[in-house]
């Protein structure tokens, strides 16, 4: 075990793109986006020094609280290897005393009925939070869904789409909607589109720069696009996918209050996937939904939206931690909840205003 030094970043990144569990969210150009965290990334080594697993840990000051690590959907190794394993755990136990932290939390895509995976971590000293429902319980979802592409083609996959979606796509086409690639610039539309969507749909929307910084980060590379349909040359809906690895994660989407009956978001959605299949992805992430279900949600017709292209609703394990300090811990998690609970009832009095 030891800790990525300047000189391996190369090798680290040459592991991780090539790796079946890839995650955009374990990459060196993601840290640089999250550059209000500190970020450290604990490998795990063969008795040759070849990297054989790898966790990218942010670290970040809470007011009152301390220092919190967190690692958003890693382990990047074989999720079953208890050896692997426990050399990232102890990389990570060394760098809980270098930032004297209260906790480690992982939240990482690993399913939550993997037995295998839960008796390691736990037998390692983890314990699971495994009680959350709701879309915004967790930092990142818990629920998503995912369209498996391997050995398939666009003809597979579109035949697979439920009928609906399989008529939206078309009704875009025949509308006259066009799906063009934007640049940098026409992250200022998307970022308006996006606002109208967060006021429509009640969800707090990060800033113009935010996106910027997305986008300088992570285009260069190739892990990044923005695309942007039209209609009468004037844009009206847009979506940012990630590209890394092996999969392409649809990461943001956003829609104008005009024109939404020419299901731009559906045609969107179907040139992304196409270009998954055209370069030889496995995986399409269409991301988190609640685990809600029923009609009455308010997030039901996100979750119906996305089960309309044929993916896989698919149940992450959830929070995995270390609460290093428990009792700090315990009141970390009681007031992040009590913030989310005023935090919802003010964006209702906004919404109602």
């Amino acid at each position: 075990m030891r800790i990525l030094d300047e000189n391996s970043k190369d090798k680290y990144k040459e592991f991780l793109v090539n790796h079946e569990r890839c995650n955009f969210q374990q990459s060196p150009e993601w840290a640089k986006v999250k550059s209000n965290w500190i970020n450290e990334v604990v490998l795990a080594e063969d008795e040759n020094k070849n990297i054989i697993g790898s966790i990218s840990v942010l670290i970040r000051k809470i007011p009152i609280f301390g220092n919190m690590m967190y690692s958003s959907r890693g382990p990047v190794c074989d999720i079953h290897n208890e050896k692997v394993l426990e050399q990232l755990t102890e990389g990570v136990k060394q760098l809980s005393k270098k930032y004297n932290a209260f906790v480690f939390i992982i939240e990482p895509d690993i399913k939550s009925n993997d037995k295998e995976f839960r008796d390691i971590i736990l037998k390692l000293g983890y314990k699971i939070k495994d009680d959350a429902k709701n879309f915004r319980e967790e930092i990142q979802p818990r629920y998503v869904f995912r369209l498996d592409l391997k050995g398939k083609t666009e003809d597979d996959i579109f035949k697979a789409f439920h009928q609906k979606t399989r008529y939206n796509v078309r009704l875009a086409i025949k509308k006259g909607v066009i799906v063009k690639e934007g640049t940098r610039d026409d992250l200022k539309d998307f970022h308006k589109i996006m606002v109208t969507t967060g006021q429509r749909d009640g969800f707090i929307i990060r800033p113009l720069s935010y996106f910027e910084k997305m986008y300088d980060e992570l285009v260069p590379n190739g892990h990044m696009k923005l695309m942007m349909a039209y209609y009468e040359d004037k844009p009206i809906a847009g979506i940012i996918p990630i590209i890394y690895g092996n999969k392409v994660w649809y990461l943001y989407g956003a829609s104008s209050n005009e024109h939404r009956n020419l299901m731009p978001n559906y045609l969107l959605q179907w040139n992304m996937i196409k270009y998954a299949i055209d370069n030889g992805f496995d995986m399409y992430d269409f991301r988190g939904v609640s685990g809600v279900v029923e009609k009455d949600h308010p997030q039901y017709g996100l979750y119906r939206f996305k089960k309309g292209f044929g993916a896989e609703f698919t149940e992450f394990i959830g929070e995995v931690y270390i609460p290093f300090k428990a009792l700090r811990y315990k009141l970390y998690k009681f007031s992040e909840k009590t913030f989310r609970k005023l935090r919802a009832i003010k964006r209702k009095v906004i919404n109602r205003s």
